[in-house]
């Protein structure tokens, strides 16, 4: 009987592991090809597994909760084509090979050495679960090979790499075999003790005098200090009090890589500024009613969608990517912009595509259907992909300002924060007059490599003139 081993599948698009979010099948379930069998989230997006081959499953290596990396085998399974005559091939009653063997095979299984009993010995279906374990030990063994990506975290393997270690090489400390930061410094350590034991001949060592000549010719430089900080290991929280670890999982384990990508590679810039959105609430609550008899959903974002379109046609390297390797700006002309949308599970960014041609009625049914599939978990992968430009408002729940962080790989994001009714003079120092407006902060954030403070505040008044003339962001939308 041969077991299949079904292995994580490299999704592409630089995913490297992914977390079981259901498991749909048990031990000895027979499955067909293409049933489902698991459901796995990758970087937000919750995927279908189906069975590859037609069998029975014989082993369940993981459950959910688990993160397992590209590789790594996820079920083992019995090809029932080959399982029927293992099962159905039983010796003949009393065939000449029939009870010897089944004797002399009892001592050699016997852990202890007593010679067992015969009411004692192994039944055939004892032989094949023996058969199965041995069997399943075996593709254990062949799934460590060199082939198998090692489980590490990001930050290890670029550890690994500056100091030269090949992970392959060093076991694992951490939960299921996992190769921790520690581990790699153990490694790199054992391998710069080598050197050091070189025995250096007399030949070869300077005499004393050698060693006065060349200290009064050129002064010994100063010892090298440099300013690589690496990050230390967290102390032990419980020597202070009880502690609980939650593990980092799903669209907080991929919201915390996606975060620290941006903060470590683009060099952020703030530019902020208030739009006075007086007139702008009005037309917003003349045609709500209008929206919703559509099925949309008129809120102050989608208007922030048109005017942040409007003004990155004007300002297009807003609405660029930069390549550092080729030392080129890619220009997008087309303009998808991502909405960030809370929701239980976190943080996820939808894209709305094509904002420049669509309407407003059709970017406020649009952004609804998208926000309540966020929520629901139902957003395709595709879905959360291609952005250009973000928008994120958490006005509503409330704060004065915000310090977005752009969503690699894109070069600005905008951030809003709580509307507010406030007084405004107006006039000039001998004649003026004190009325209520109402005020909306925005906070852009930018990519200094690809435009500067002046670029960014043009950017924002722009905004701010669309903002406020409702009859201007129309036409210009």
């Amino acid at each position: 009987m041969m077991a299949t081993a079904f292995k994580l599948p490299d999704p592409g698009e630089g995913i490297h592991e992914a977390e079981i979010v259901e498991v749909c099948v048990s031990k000895g379930d027979q499955v067909r090809e293409g049933d489902i069998v698991l459901y796995i989230e990758t970087d937000k997006a919750t995927v279908e597994v189906p069975s590859p081959i037609t069998g029975a499953i014989e082993d369940i290596r993981v459950q959910t909760g688990d993160i397992v990396q590209v590789g790594e085998v996820l079920i083992t399974f019995t090809d029932a084509t080959r399982a029927e005559p293992e099962t159905t091939q039983q010796p003949e009653a009393g065939s000449k090979a029939d009870p010897q063997p089944q004797e002399e095979a009892v001592p050699e299984q016997s852990t202890s050495g007593d010679q067992a009993a015969p009411d004692e010995a192994v039944e055939p279906d004892e032989q094949s679960v023996a058969a199965k374990q041995a069997e399943r030990i075996a593709t254990e063994t062949d799934d460590h090979s060199t082939d198998r990506p090692v489980p590490a975290s990001p930050a290890t393997r670029r550890l690994a790499r500056e100091l030269g270690v090949r992970l392959h090489d060093v076991n694992g400390s951490g939960p299921g075999g996992r190769v921790i930061a520690e581990d790699v410094r153990a490694a790199a350590g054992e391998a710069e003790t080598e050197p050091e034991t070189t025995v250096v001949s007399q030949e070869d060592t300077p005499s004393a005098a050698t060693w006065a000549e060349s200290e009064e010719q050129a002064p010994a430089p100063p010892p090298e200090r440099p300013l690589v900080v690496e990050q230390p290991p967290l102390p032990d929280f419980s020597r202070w009090g009880p502690v609980e670890a939650i593990p980092l999982r799903s669209v907080r384990r991929a919201t915390a890589t996606q975060m620290a990508l941006a903060w470590s590679q683009i060099p952020h810039v703030m530019h902020q500024d208030v739009a006075d959105i007086t007139e702008l609430e009005r037309f917003r609550r003349r045609h709500t009613a209008e929206i919703e008899a559509l099925g949309g959903k008129l809120s102050l974002t989608v208007l922030v969608l048109q005017a942040a379109v409007a003004a990155l046609k004007q300002f297009p390297r807003f609405n660029a990517s930069l390549d550092p390797e080729s030392g080129q700006m890619i220009l997008k002309h087309y303009y998808h912009v991502g909405v960030a949308v809370d929701t239980e599970r976190g943080l996820l960014v939808p894209v709305v595509r094509d904002v420049d041609r669509k309407s407003m009625a059709e970017l406020a049914i649009e952004l609804k259907e998208l926000a309540a599939r966020s929520r629901q978990g139902k957003l395709e992968r595709e879905a959360l992909q291609g952005g250009t430009f973000t928008i994120t408002n958490p006005g509503s729940i409330g704060g004065t300002a915000a310090t977005p962080i752009i969503n690699y790989p894109e070069v600005a994001i905008l951030g809003l924060a709580r509307a507010r009714l406030e007084p405004v003079v107006q006039g000039d120092l001998d004649r003026f007059s004190i009325k209520p407006r109402l005020h909306l902060p925005l906070h852009l954030a930018f990519d200094h490599r690809v435009n500067d403070g002046a670029d960014a505040a043009r950017f924002v008044r722009t905004m701010i003139d669309l903002l406020g003339d409702p009859e201007s962001l129309i036409l210009r939308a």
